[in-house]
């Protein structure tokens, strides 16, 4: 896991390269004249170099923005992380599967996340020190993301991609724990499409990995995608009281043979429906 300083230099990182992709070309160009023109008035010999230029400007952004010391940030973010890891954060229900999960998380563990409608749910993961690959097939979404969670200094362990969904997964080196996935993004791919993603996104899972499928944004009904794990088994869920007659709040899902691994507290199974 990253120590405090690198995460205070990834903060940095992060807000500093935001403002500058917000600053338009002239803007830009008038930092770097103003940097060359510092660099030149010191007193010092220093070759004036790209990497030197740049430290220069990426100072003036920081004072520019009013960035905290390290000192200063470390102070806040006990704070700040506790609260990112409270689900009301990101407005996620106690219900939520996600929530569910969350006591058998261990830092960095592997998730992979797939559609637009699960943002909230990757910060919320975030928050718990994994480690976290994000593919969605819609840029502005991918974008999206990746501006919430540099804003909530969430990102030196996450990964996004835009991916034809079905077609493409990005490697991984390490076997994914969790699979989170937005019914959503489902429900407007192909059949064949839909296929695919499901048995790529099984391929990647690790021994006892868990799949979850939420209804993300649209509201789409997790129970559909249940028939795509025929040899999976389907594991309670706070709210889930197997009536089909109040919304899903999502469904989760696991091997079979990896059942005997989980707590038996936490195992009253529901058959899947295939």
């Amino acid at each position: 896991m990253p120590s405090l300083k690198q995460q205070y230099q990834e903060y940095l990182f992060q807000r500093i390269e935001n403002h500058k992709n917000s600053l338009p070309r002239d803007e830009l160009l008038l930092l770097g004249d103003e940097a060359a023109g510092e660099l030149h008035s010191e007193e010092s010999q220093f070759v004036l170099t790209e990497v030197l230029m740049a430290e220069t400007v990426d100072r003036h952004i920081s004072k520019r923005l009013g960035l905290p010391s390290y000192k200063k940030w470390r102070k806040n973010f006990s704070e700040v992380r506790a609260a990112q890891r409270a689900p009301v954060h990101w407005g996620i229900s106690s219900t939520n599967p996600i929530v569910h999960l969350l006591p058998r998380l261990e830092p960095e563990d592997q998730v992979l996340a797939i559609g637009g409608g699960v943002q909230a749910e990757v910060c919320l993961l975030a928050a718990y020190d994994t480690t976290i690959t994000f593919i969605d097939g819609d840029i502005a979404s991918v974008d999206q993301l990746e501006t919430r969670m540099a804003g909530e200094s969430l990102s030196s362990r996450f990964h996004s991609y835009v991916a034809s969904l079905g077609t493409w997964m990005p490697p991984f080196e390490t076997a994914a724990s969790l699979v989170v996935i937005d019914g959503g993004t489902l429900a407007h791919l192909s059949t064949g499409g839909r296929h695919s993603l499901l048995q790529q996104a099984r391929d990647v899972t690790g021994c006892g990995g868990v799949h979850v499928i939420l209804p993300g944004d649209g509201g789409a009904t997790p129970e559909a995608y249940v028939s795509h794990y025929p040899d999976w088994d389907r594991e309670w869920t706070p709210g889930d009281n197997g009536t089909g007659k109040t919304r899903s709040m999502g469904v989760i899902l696991v091997p079979p043979e990896e059942q005997n691994d989980i707590p038996q507290q936490e195992m009253p199974l529901a058959s899947s429906s295939g």
